[in-house]
């Protein structure tokens, strides 16, 4: 009896679907480092969106024509939609600052999305080691001290928008800011979590 082979592209779809979480964190710093180029950064982040999207579309796809795949069906669909889940998150992120005209550059948010961008450094590392558990629990530690990271650089950003007499719709608009960098760097966690699970039970 001739054993049916594992489908084993969708490593190949998981690479490329960090890259463009990868490269959605490179684009969201920019952004909030030049706030000038603010029309033109949304509309490449909102670019690496769809490709995330369709990625995902096509490793559920791809889900439903393999007879054998080389994770488990949930794991695969877990870690797909984590990872679309911090690009949206991003995607989001970027939309806000469009609509709330920002034009000013805030340290607290360059710090936040270079933390953003080392965890999806983290991730791509990951997510392309996943089937070394050893690399995985390194790259997994990694996210896990840059949240604590983010946490403490959030908890002084939110701090100094009340400081003070701040003007109110700045507040507003920054705190919302500031929170959905913060949960982006949550779900980046997340993210890792995924990854340590399934290189553990893979291994």
């Amino acid at each position: 009896m001739r054993f049916l082979p594992k489908d084993e592209g969708f490593f190949d779809l998981f690479d490329q679907l960090s890259a463009r979480l990868k490269n959605s964190a490179a684009l969201l710093k920019e952004l909030f480092n030049e706030p000038k180029r603010l029309e033109e950064l949304t509309t490449k982040i909102k670019a690496e969106e769809h490709a995330a999207d369709a990625l995902t579309y096509d490793i559920m796809q791809r889900i439903d024509r393999s007879f054998v795949t080389p994770l488990d069906r949930e794991d695969i669909h877990l870690l797909a939609n984590r990872l679309d889940n911090v690009v949206d998150l991003m995607d989001g992120t970027a939309r806000r600052a469009s609509m709330f005209q920002i034009k000013e550059r805030r340290e607290a948010a360059n710090e936040l999305t270079q933390v953003l961008v080392d965890c999806a450094e983290a991730i791509r590392l990951g997510v392309k080691d996943v089937r070394t558990p050893t690399a995985v629990h390194k790259s997994s530690r990694q996210v896990k001290e840059l949240e604590e990271k983010a946490d403490a650089i959030y908890s002084k950003a939110i701090a100094a928008l009340f400081a003070g007499s701040p003007d109110p719709i700045e507040v507003i608009k920054w705190k919302e800011i500031y929170d959905n960098l913060e949960h982006a760097v949550d779900e980046c966690e997340d993210v890792a979590n995924v990854l340590e699970s399934i290189s553990l039970k893979n291994s």
